[in-house]
This record gives C-alpha cells, sequence and structure tokens, in this order.
C-alpha cells in the first residue's frame, strides 16, 4: 500500500483536498430529482415542465454543484439543455432505436461486453450521477445486466477465460458512484488474471460531482496493478470549474492518464468557438482531447442529432483551428463493426 499512500499524499499536497473524506454521497444524495425544481432554482418558466411521460423510464438526476454552473434566467443554457427534460423526448423518431450501438448483441455474461478485440466492457452499475436526456444506454435493461453483482464473479470469469481480454473498461451508468469498496473487490479480482494489463474506465463524475475524487478513490487508483486510464465526459468548457480542475490534477496525480470524450449535440456545442475553447480549457487541466463522438441514434434524443454535413464542415475547421494534439478524432458507432468509425 506504500505507493497508494504516497500518491493520496502527492494528491492532498497538489489539490489542497481535506484529509477527512468529503461527502460525496450527501452532494449525490441531494441532487435535483424533479425538473420543475430545477427550474425553479435557475428562475425560468413552469412552463417548460415536461409531461411525466418524458421522465417515467428515465427521471431527472442533476447535482446541485453542477446546476450552480448554469446561468440562471437562461432557457438555452448548455449544461441546462443537457439535462432538462422535454416533450420532443416523447417523439418516435424514425431510425432511432432503444439499444443504437449493439450492446444487447454483444453480451457475454450478465453486465459483461466483448465488441472490440483486446476490450472487455464491464456495465459496473446503472446509477450515474446525472442523467443525460441523450444518453445512448437510458433505455437498457440495468435491473437485470450489472457486472458488479455476487462480487463480480461472472464478469471476473468470463475475464480470465479469454485471453484477449487485455483492457477492462469500466462504464454503465457511471462506475465512480460504486463504493471504493466495490471498486477495490474487482480490481483485486483482476489482480490475479495475468493478460489484464490494463484498467480504463469512463465517467461523468469528475466533472458533475467533483466531490467523488476523495482520498480513499485516489489511494485505490494509486495503488492498481493495472495501468490506469480515465476517460471523462465533458462536452462544454462552461462545466469546468475550479473544483473540477482540482479533482482532475488530483486524478492526474494518482498516475492516471486521462482522456476526454465529447458527444457532438446540436445548439449546444455544434460551434468552433465551443469545441476550440473545450479544447483548450480541458488540456489546461491536463486533460488529453480523445473522441468526438457523433450522437447514438438512441430513441428520445433525435432533437440533439447535428447533421453529418454540419459535422463535416466544423470538424475540418477545428482542424485548421487546433494543434493536432488538441484534435479529438471525429467518429460514430456502428453495431457490429470492430471499432469506432471515422467520420472524414
Amino acid at each position: 500500500m506504500a505507493a497508494a499512500e504516497s500518491s493520496s499524499k502527492q494528491a492532498h499536497i497538489i489539490t489542497g483536498f481535506p484529509r477527512r473524506a468529503m461527502s460525496w454521497q450527501r452532494e449525490l444524495a441531494n441532487a435535483f430529482t424533479r425538473n420543475d425544481d430545477l427550474i425553479e432554482s435557475l428562475g425560468l418558466d413552469p412552463a417548460l415542465v415536461a409531461p411525466a411521460s418524458a421522465t417515467a423510464e428515465f427521471p431527472v438526476r442533476v447535482p446541485r454543484g453542477f446546476a450552480a454552473r448554469m446561468r440562471p434566467g437562461d432557457v438555452n443554457d448548455p449544461l441546462l439543455r443537457q439535462v432538462l427534460p422535454d416533450n420532443r423526448e416523447d417523439v418516435h423518431a424514425v431510425g432511432f432505436e432503444s439499444d443504437p450501438v449493439g450492446d444487447l448483441d454483444s453480451r457475454r455474461a450478465p453486465g459483461v461486453l466483448h465488441k472490440y478485440r483486446g476490450r472487455v466492457l464491464l456495465i459496473a452499475t446503472g446509477a450515474c450521477a446525472v442523467n443525460c436526456r441523450y444518453c445512448f444506454r437510458r433505455h437498457f435493461p440495468y435491473n437485470r445486466d450489472t457486472a458488479a453483482r455476487q462480487g463480480w464473479r461472472d464478469a471476473l470469469a468470463y475475464i480470465a477465460a479469454t485471453p484477449d481480454a487485455r483492457e477492462i473498461i469500466l462504464s454503465g451508468g457511471d462506475p465512480l458512484v460504486l463504493a471504493t469498496s466495490r471498486l477495490r473487490e474487482l480490481s483485486s479480482g483482476l489482480d490475479v488474471i495475468a493478460h489484464v494489463r490494463r484498467l480504463r474506465i469512463h465517467s461523468r463524475v469528475p466533472v458533475v460531482l467533483p466531490e467523488r475524487i476523495d482520498e480513499s478513490l485516489l489511494d485505490w487508483l494509486g495503488g492498481l496493478r493495472q495501468r490506469a486510464v480515465l476517460v471523462i465526459h465533458c462536452n462544454h468548457p462552461n462545466e469546468v470549474d475550479e473544483s473540477v480542475v482540482r479533482a482532475l490534477r488530483a486524478i492526474q496525480s494518482a498516475g492516471v492518464t486521462v482522456f476526454n470524450q465529447t458527444v457532438l449535440l446540436r445548439g449546444i456545442n455544434d460551434s468552433l468557438e465551443v469545441q476550440t475553447r473545450l479544447a483548450e480549457t480541458l488540456f489546461d487541466s491536463g486533460v488529453i482531447p480523445y473522441y468526438l463522438h457523433l450522437l447514438d441514434r438512441v430513441q428520445g434524443a433525435a432533437h440533439f442529432e447535428v447533421a453529418d454535413p454540419h459535422a463535416r464542415a466544423l470538424y475540418q475547421a477545428m482542424r485548421r483551428d487546433l494543434p493536432g494534439y488538441l484534435l479529438p478524432r471525429l467518429v460514430r458507432e456502428i453495431p457490429g463493426a470492430p471499432f469506432k468509425v471515422p467520420v472524414l
């Protein structure tokens, strides 16, 4: 544990985090779970409240710290538009599906997806710190299909029997809403599987709930046998405040490589100014731009889609304005394809 203790102490020195654990669970429990409460807190017109049908299957969840970064009185705030239910979610759009990326066809065990060579993805939990309205897994059957059940037993058995599984990807939901003790259960099981070399974590938590990046989590990250990679999900530069920067720096101080992936969203981040500022803001925080995803065509999210011609023109402009190391890859996911498919 010496390495973990050292990384934790280093994180404390760099970030100024208190030595006592911060109550991220309290922050999560106190999140907005009603869209009328969120609207009222921002001083917006109550008429914006979407019908109950829009939230029956996919409820509202917005941490108050994330909501505090929104502009009061602005219905077009780019952070608000990502999380506020919309009556257009009830419109059945042609070409939009409940499983747009073929997750269920790639299922190999409870909560275990194997799509790409060398990588196995675990649906760690169905819980998230924030419910983004464009989420491609908003219809996923989490109630019967998560990998953390039974102490990760089925997932670890599949990984052990799959020599090609050199990298394990933790996804969800959001794996970082699990207690650190549950994450330790998984990494302890992976430690005895020699062919596993990397643990990649996909999470929006450092952006929407930076309080979660506490010393317990940093100890775990710093003590991993596998090389640790974190892919955060940040769509707009306004999502990054001082608390997020501190959390990202602390994660890096634990020896974790941090990337970002963004979803291209109509009217939210589909401009050169926003994409350029996002790339530079993230890089200033030590985060490497990784993917710019075209929207996964999940039912209920058609109003977020950016047309291909606009996406291509925007990306060409980004190529002109950004150095190569700040340019994410413009991709889309196609069910059955052996990799994320480049758009250009």
